[in-house]
């Protein structure tokens, strides 16, 4: 499985866990809104191995709109990675950079997904996690499959269809040991305008035998991706969370980005502890992002809008990364 890994190394969609079999978890975001924007789910498939090396596979199903979720848990043989391409299997499930079928009890959908905005990976900074994608002890490992792209298909719900064409999408990953003790996140591709994403994590990383706060964002606008990121020279001015809101301040070294998130109602979900699905976080996928970016040079505010069913997790203790 050596080639396989190292072809997976370069392509963060695909499955990076070759070899693994003990205190690992691999697991992938698909955030779906149909185009009336009355329908909003996430799947997550992935694998998960704990330190004694106990292996499950899941499923998991957030219904945003009426808040619950659903963990189908499957035997370890039920996953199946397709080497050299991102095409993942579990039991009569598919998932893929264009497509999903899922066929679950109680839920089944058909989907596809088109103009996909991927993260740019070239080879000497591959994916989301630019240098430190070479790093060979990080607790968490992050990827961007797709920042936005269009949705064909359905989605049955106890058999009452939904209709999903014409909807939009994204999709991100996780792999490794855990999250992060501390950690914000959020993202949205629902703003006035379409063909405008946003995405951005602050988080409390271990190095060594010490940590820092490490940050990414990417705001997609009209066809460029603008970064800020710890490793791009970007600076986090502000992290400020309270049981309301979330504000980040972010500037590299054309532009600074400013946001506030509300906090609305959230959904618990199961996430990695030492690769086994034992913690617990909470999502809302009805959060609203006011979103201003700054051009630095003319001190001209270039975008200001609010961002519709955004993805909001904040967890741990959030001490570790406010200032």
């Amino acid at each position: 499985m050596i080639l396989p890994k190292i072809k997976a190394f370069f392509n963060p969609e695909q499955f990076q866990g070759w070899g693994k079999n003990r205190n690992y978890f691999e697991g992938w975001y698909y955030k779906i809104i149909n185009a009336s924007e009355t329908a909003a789910f996430a799947f997550i498939p992935g694998i998960a191995m704990d330190e004694a090396g106990n292996q499950q596979a899941f499923i998991q199903i957030l219904d945003g709109k009426n808040e619950n979720a659903n963990y189908y848990r499957f035997d370890a043989k039920d996953f199946k990675a397709t080497p050299y391409q991102f095409q993942i299997e579990i039991g009569n499930s598919y998932f893929s950079e264009q497509s999903i079928e899922l066929n679950l009890p109680d839920i089944k959908a058909a989907l596809k997904f088109s103009g996909n905005v991927p993260w740019p990976k070239p080879w000497y900074s591959p994916g989301i996690m630019g240098p430190f994608a070479f790093v060979p002890f990080m607790e968490c490992y992050h990827g961007i499959v797709s920042m936005d792209h269009s949705i064909t298909g359905h989605v049955l719900v106890n058999n009452k269809h939904i209709d999903f064409n014409n909807g939009r999408g994204y999709i991100e990953k996780d792999w490794g040991r855990s999250f992060p003790s501390a950690y914000v996140w959020m993202q949205s591709n629902h703003f006035t305008l379409p063909g405008v994403s946003f995405k951005a994590s602050v988080a409390k990383i271990p190095w060594i035998r010490s940590s820092f706060v490490g940050f990414i964002a990417g705001f997609w606008l009209q066809n460029k991706l603008i970064k800020f990121t710890t490793y791009n020279q970007s600076h986090l001015r502000t992290c400020h969370i309270d049981n309301h809101k979330v504000e980040i301040i972010l500037e590299n070294n054309k532009y600074r980005l400013h946001v506030n998130a509300s906090r609305n109602n959230a959904t618990a979900l199961a996430s990695p502890i030492r690769g086994l699905m034992d913690g617990r976080i909470e999502e809302s996928m009805t959060s609203i992002l006011e979103v201003k970016l700054v051009d630095l040079k003319s001190n001209q505010q270039i975008f200001h809008d609010f961002g519709r069913n955004a993805g909001l997790e904040v967890a741990g203790n959030i001490k570790e990364i406010t200032s």
